[in-house]
């Protein structure tokens, strides 16, 4: 049987602190935080590995949807500079595992997804932490959720294409979102801001994620 507290420690040990993460909030929130429930119970075991876990197979035209790796998560956390007064919106929860590590550091979470099945595990992880600042609710991930806006931070779960300056409207002025830009293996992690009424973003760190559901750039036209 796992040993899923040591796998804990090795992960933060082996890819976090590695990464430069030093936000002693951050790491103790990726010590403290059961990663294995928020995958298939069948993959468990691979919930500390350095890699984005499959929480849903592909079907039906829907990609499939992935936890991102603990290095890219904790990286993209760190460069959004959460307060603990800051009000969050994390599209693309997915079964909710960042809407918990947003949790301990945010004053309140708005944890956004469009498949209901992962929004009702999201809802039953996210209670079983005693994640109790984190609303979760479903909707189209490319819309936001402008209903509970405007937020301090936008934290963007996984890639895409398209570069999000509609979504950054939804921020408070002096907001942040956090997205990886661009298809594996050339994107690269984004930190946009929000000054007045402009949006500006410069890259962080390379970076690779799957592509959010919405987020693909549309075919280009070939001669």
């Amino acid at each position: 049987m796992t040993d899923f507290a040591a796998a804990r420690r090795m992960m933060v040990d082996g890819q976090v602190r590695t990464s430069d993460v030093t936000d002693l909030r951050i790491v103790a929130a990726m010590l403290e935080l059961p990663r294995e429930r928020f995958v298939p119970e069948a993959k468990a075991d691979l919930a500390y590995l350095d890699f984005d876990i499959v929480v849903k197979e592909a079907a039906a035209g829907a990609p499939a949807r992935r936890l991102l790796k603990p290095m890219v998560l904790t990286k993209m956390v760190q460069a959004a500079e959460v307060d603990a007064s800051d009000r969050v919106l994390d599209l693309g929860c997915a079964t909710g595992y960042s809407s918990a590590l947003l949790s301990r550091l945010a004053a309140s979470v708005v944890a956004l997804e469009e498949d209901e099945a992962l929004a009702r595990l999201a809802r039953e992880n996210l209670e079983a932490v005693g994640a109790a600042n984190v609303t979760v609710v479903t909707g189209a991930l490319t819309e936001g959720w402008p209903a509970a806006g405007p937020y301090d931070v936008i934290f963007v779960n996984g890639a895409t294409e398209i570069a999000p300056h509609a979504l950054a409207r939804q921020l408070k002025a002096g907001g942040r979102l956090v997205a990886v830009v661009g298809r594996s293996p050339a994107g690269q992690a984004m930190l946009y801001r929000r000054v007045g009424g402009d949006i500006s973003g410069w890259p962080i760190f390379d970076a690779a994620a799957p592509v959010l559901p919405g987020f693909a750039a549309p075919p280009a036209f070939v001669f």
